[in-house]
């Protein structure tokens, strides 16, 4: 039986992921996305794609909007994008996306299944199933506007879909597992993402089994005016269905801002420390780029926990947009040029960890690793202040937003996007 894993409060935001930063996501997601798959498996990827604290995080670390419901897209379009070249190599396929392409996603699937051999009738049914389930036996107010179907060559698959409430201006995420999924019709999320709307029909959930076989009951043996009068009987009845189990449940504020209540500080002081006694040990070569180096590790330590962090560790999402930023300079501007040197970096790790030279993707897990001691103990800046001193770096770092450039908004410049 598939197990929802938590719930969580999306803002609705408008707006395009510029294509500078678009093309650092993808890159930037395909390689954490291979260093998964080479210390777990590409199973273990499809599971952190299911569950909606990681997926959060996941977004935030590469520089999108750190609350919003944007996320969803552009990490689905980054990771179509970045790991449509490593297909063969990985055996991770990503299909469906945003509108139209979702509704690509059947024709997609039955393609891959002629190319490599899965059953691609029964992905496609699968997939469609998934939809009809999240927009007609959940009636929760959201319209299905987003459908990503990841599948690996095994024909395994995770699915992350997302509905729309205009009205509220908020979304609602849903996440699909094949791995631990029993039916389609009984339980079958891995997690349901989004605000609590009140009473909802769900006709997904276990204690509806006597009322889905009711309705095909009442269809096939009672004539309409039977249903009429049924229903007139039932009308009133106040008996109140048994309480559901509370579920974790994150909660995505209004704010734009990051602030300081949206993040496990004590977490952050961990990775500070971390960066500066692992540093010097395992990535002296970095750190000989002036101004740069010790900034980068502090964000491949942030990298290195999205890797191998465990469930419990992505409760504050929030907490990884401080490896690069975001686009809309919350927390602060993305520094292009810590951006790229960690993403150099994790490109040589991978591709040396392909040729059995393991040590630069251990010296990323002990980074994470050290971090979790240090977090015991370690202390440092305030939230406060480590965001102005990123503020104030962020001219020589190649501060990059959608406002612009941050040397030319430093120097009253018109910027470019």
């Amino acid at each position: 039986m598939a197990n929802r894993t938590g719930s969580a409060d999306l803002p609705l935001h408008g707006g395009r992921v510029p294509p500078w930063l678009a093309a650092r996501m993808a890159t930037l997601g395909a390689v954490i996305t291979q260093a998964i798959v080479h210390h777990y498996g590409r199973d273990e990827f499809l599971q952190r794609l299911s569950h909606p604290f990681w997926f959060q995080s996941f977004g935030a670390v590469m520089g999108m909007d750190w609350h919003s419901s944007g996320i969803t897209t552009s990490v689905i379009g980054a990771l179509k994008r970045g790991l449509a070249p490593l297909q063969g190599e990985l055996g991770i396929h990503v299909c469906g996306g945003r509108g139209k392409h979702s509704r690509r996603t059947p024709e997609e699937l039955t393609a891959l299944g002629d190319r490599i051999g899965f059953d691609g009738v029964a992905l496609t049914r699968a997939s469609r199933l998934v939809a009809k389930v999240d927009s007609a036996a959940v009636q929760d107010g959201f319209n299905l506007y987003l459908h990503g179907f990841f599948v690996t060559d095994d024909g395994k698959w995770t699915v992350v879909q997302q509905g729309m409430n205009g009205d509220k201006r908020q979304a609602r995420r849903y996440h699909w597992s094949s791995q631990s999924l029993k039916s389609f019709v009984d339980e079958p999320h891995a997690a349901i993402d989004g605000p609590a709307q009140g009473e909802i029909i769900n006709l997904t959930d276990h204690r509806a089994e006597g009322s889905r076989t009711a309705q095909l009951d009442l269809l096939t043996s009672l004539t309409p005016d039977d249903i009429v009068r049924e229903f007139a009987a039932l009308t009133g009845t106040t008996e109140e269905p048994p309480a559901q189990a509370m579920l974790p449940h994150l909660v995505m504020p209004a704010h734009h801002d990051v602030r300081s209540s949206d993040v496990f500080t004590r977490r952050l002081h961990g990775t500070l420390a971390a960066a500066a006694e692992r540093g010097p040990v395992d990535f002296p070569e970095l750190l000989l780029t002036p101004g740069v180096g010790a900034r980068t590790v502090q964000s491949l330590a942030m990298v290195a926990e999205v890797v191998h962090g465990a469930p419990f560790r992505f409760r504050d999402p929030a907490r990884f947009s401080l490896a690069h930023g975001g686009k809309d300079r919350h927390p602060y501007p993305v520094p292009i040029t810590v951006y790229d040197e960690a993403i150099r970096v994790m490109k040589s790790a991978v591709q040396k960890a392909k040729l059995g030279r393991d040590e630069e993707m251990q010296a990323l897990k002990r980074l994470d690793d050290q971090a979790r001691t240090l977090e015991r103990t370690a202390t440092g800046p305030s939230f406060e202040a480590f965001v102005a001193k990123e503020h104030t770096a962020s001219p020589s770092l190649n501060g990059h937003s959608v406002f612009g450039w941050e040397a030319d908004i430093a120097n009253h410049k018109p910027g470019s996007v």
